[in-house]
């Protein structure tokens, strides 16, 4: 099976290919704001299938260099699908987006709920989406969205939760009580999620999540019970969790909770 990918760098797109190394992956090497280039991986390559993950990501980047972050974030997306559409053969794209479609509320969100993005990266995914659906609804890609929820990984940047508060916060601090619930899914439960939407063809806006919320303190407890360190202030409430019934009632669910991806870090000697 044929699988174009961009992205393949990135931590998602590192481990999807390593989880699955049996799929024939076709990646995309060049710069992905090169049209010219671009045009010519998608029309030269035969794979049914495309995943789109390549992005900048952290949400304090896409703020800090926002044109170049819509360049990459939105453009590109754009470029993608009208290439795809020239495409002679049906393909099945996925798209990389984000919870950070959604805003904070203390209600679970499904596919359904009033989009409003929380910051420039949500605002640039959403763009994208919109792009997507409008371009593509009556010709001959079939596309599946895919928001993201939060997950945890030891090779991320100190720019996200978990790494954040290992890398800079090396010494106890008070821990005052946090009131921010969170919906984490394990990783390997992502790349799970997303090769089973490949293999169903499904097609539409999926929340890929646990559908398990989590209060923030209780990552800090972990890591203080288990190796005495590890105390922060609380941050501001700020809840985003996943109504996942679209996409269980397909036939896919989590098989990992947050403890299995935290208990990673200690393995890969992160602790």
């Amino acid at each position: 099976m044929n699988c174009g990918i961009t992205g393949h760098r990135g931590i998602l797109g590192k481990y999807f290919i390593k989880r699955f190394s049996n799929l024939n992956f076709i990646k995309y090497y060049g710069d992905i704001n090169d049209k010219k280039k671009l045009k010519k991986w998608i029309l030269k390559n035969d794979f049914k299938h495309l995943f789109h993950f390549a992005a900048i990501v952290p949400v304090h980047e896409v703020k800090k260099k926002y044109k170049l972050a819509k360049k990459t974030n939105y453009n590109a997306v754009k470029n993608i699908v009208d290439i795809l559409k020239k495409k002679a053969e049906p393909v099945w794209f996925f798209f990389s987006s984000t919870s950070h479609v959604y805003g904070y509320s203390d209600k679970k969100f499904n596919e359904l709920n009033k989009t409003r993005p929380i910051n420039d990266y949500g605002r640039l995914k959403l763009l994208a989406e919109n792009y997507i659906r409008s371009k593509l609804k009556n010709s001959n890609v079939n596309f599946c969205i895919g928001r993201i929820f939060s997950f945890t990984h030891f090779e991320q940047s100190n720019n996200f939760f978990v790494p954040g508060i290992l890398k800079k916060n090396r010494n106890k601090h008070f821990l005052k009580k946090i009131n921010t619930l969170r919906d984490f899914i394990d990783i390997r439960d992502i790349c799970d999620a997303l090769k089973f939407l490949m293999q169903n063809k499904c097609c539409g806006t999926f929340n890929i999540a646990s559908g398990k919320n989590i209060n923030l303190q209780n990552i800090f407890l972990y890591f203080h019970k288990n190796y005495k360190k590890y105390y922060i202030k609380a941050p501001p409430k700020k809840n985003i969790l996943a109504n996942i019934k679209k996409i269980t009632k397909q036939g896919w669910k989590p098989q990992y909770d947050i403890y299995d991806s935290l208990s990673i870090f200690k393995k890969n000697k992160f602790i």
